[in-house]
């Protein structure tokens, strides 16, 4: 007689059929079931790591403190200029949730160098940039000032009385309303992640939303502050108001951060990403009055163009700013934000590239030497647009080139106009450098422009 064989079912020896059930249960000859999957938890999982990974690891770390080793005093390593330091581009459609507020707490700060490295100018480049510097611009005013100046007007309306009968008087603030806004002032000074005060969030909603704002005192706010702002601010307030705040809390704020420290906080920079949700905004209340100021930096052209650069804007928008830019007084930075509109390669409409035409000539007869950013926005246009340009502004740009010449930049110059190919010229084929050609009857935005610069329709 063989060994009894083993269930398999069971996984011990086959039960004598006369058994009892209850002795076959004390005994633990019980099925068990299949459908019960053991589910094992990550803290209920064996604590340790492999050789391989622990070595992978070891060599990470030795890297990234190679790294922090030849990191100097002044900030983080530079970022090389197609790279972006901020993650991968999120859209500005949508704006963040409250649970998304430490996005950027660790991210380093900004510099011009972590743009546009191919810029570099010398100590005559220099010296020929502040020549075309505008002396007698608006000048940009310290956002403490303009929140002083506002405290003060709102005071005097406040205790004068109006001699017009039916007019609006202007009353105190609620004590209460006043102190809970005083105390919202505190939290947003020491802001650094998290929820913000409702009260604050409300600020846009109300009709003295300005006169609420000036009593949180937004120059003494936090970087981390101003970010949380201006996205509650650019997602509720109109088009217009938009570009109040914009115009004298964040572009203050930032010029302020980058005199003091020469480099902008990351919370300001993505804060500035945020502005753009409201285009029209963003350039009338930004990028206009830092050109027209005629103080306008390098390093302010540079980190204020890279966020330009790095983002989409409606071709209407970038149209408009590129005309008005090109119809102001001329300094060395408005070549920075041209050439960054230009190499958008953006489908732009013949007025915008008669204007641009027009920017260059007028520097004909022009007897001071012209930068090297001058010449580097001329050899981007021409690289770009050759072939939207009629005869006559090709034969005038090659007056141009006879008057302002650079010893390495204008060949190259000479070389693309001279392989244009005109747009009044009958051509057998189509051009391909831009794909379909540039508008001619569409609208712009009204971006401020006079009758006696171009006729823009509102």
């Amino acid at each position: 007689m063989g060994k009894p064989k083993k269930s398999k079912k069971f996984g011990h020896a086959a039960a004598p059929s006369k058994v009892a059930l209850d002795e076959q249960i004390t005994q633990g000859r019980v099925a068990k079931s299949k459908g019960n999957l053991k589910i094992r938890l990550r803290a209920e999982e064996e604590m340790y790591v492999d050789a391989k990974s622990s070595q992978k690891i070891l060599s990470a770390a030795r890297q990234q403190q190679a790294e922090f080793n030849i990191e100097d005093d002044f900030g983080p390593p530079l970022v090389k200029k197609l790279s972006n330091p901020f993650g991968p581009r999120r859209k500005l459609n949508k704006l963040d949730s409250d649970n998304s507020d430490s996005e950027v707490e660790d991210q380093p700060d900004v510099c011009e160098q972590d743009f546009f490295d191919d810029i570099k100018l010398s100590e005559e480049d220099a010296r020929a940039m502040e020549m075309f510097q505008n002396k007698d611009g608006q000048r940009t005013r310290k956002l403490a000032d303009v929140i002083m100046e506002k405290i003060s007007e709102k005071q005097t309306e406040i205790h004068t009385q109006l001699s017009d009968v039916g007019s609006l008087k202007i009353e105190e603030l609620d004590p209460r309303v006043k102190e809970m806004y005083e105390g919202v002032r505190d939290v947003m000074k020491k802001y650094r992640s998290g929820k913000v005060p409702k009260a604050f969030k409300i600020i846009p909603k109300l009709r003295n939303w300005e006169q609420i704002l000036f009593i949180t005192e937004p120059h003494n706010w936090s970087a981390a502050a101003m970010y949380q702002g201006t996205r509650i601010f650019a997602s509720i307030l109109a088009q217009h108001m938009a570009q109040r705040f914009y115009n004298l809390v964040l572009l203050p704020r930032i010029r302020d951060d980058l005199s003091e420290y020469r480099k902008l906080n990351a919370h300001l920079y993505n804060a500035m990403r945020k502005a753009l949700f409201k285009p029209a905004a963003f350039m009338k209340g930004v990028i206009l009055p830092l050109l027209e100021s005629g103080d306008c930096t390098l390093r302010e052209a540079i980190i204020f163009g890279s966020v330009i650069a790095r983002n989409q804007i409606p071709v209407l928008h970038s149209s408009a700013c590129l005309l008005k830019i090109c119809v102001m007084e001329y300094n060395g930075a408005n070549s920075i934000f041209i050439r960054i509109f230009l190499d958008k390669r953006y489908a732009l409409p013949y007025r915008v590239v008669d204007a641009t035409v027009f920017h260059f000539i007028r520097f004909e007869n022009d007897k001071r030497e012209m930068p090297v950013l001058w010449h580097q926005s001329l050899l981007t246009f021409l690289q770009r647009y050759k072939n939207d340009i009629s005869s006559e502004q090709k034969e005038a740009l090659f007056g141009l080139l006879r008057k302002q010449q650079h010893p390495k930049l204008t060949p190259e110059i000479r070389r693309e106009l001279q392989a244009a190919k005109c747009r009044d010229v009958e051509m057998m084929e189509p051009s391909h450098n831009l794909g379909p050609m540039p508008m001619g009857d569409d609208t712009l935005p009204d971006y401020g422009l006079g009758e006696d610069d171009v006729n823009m329709q509102a």
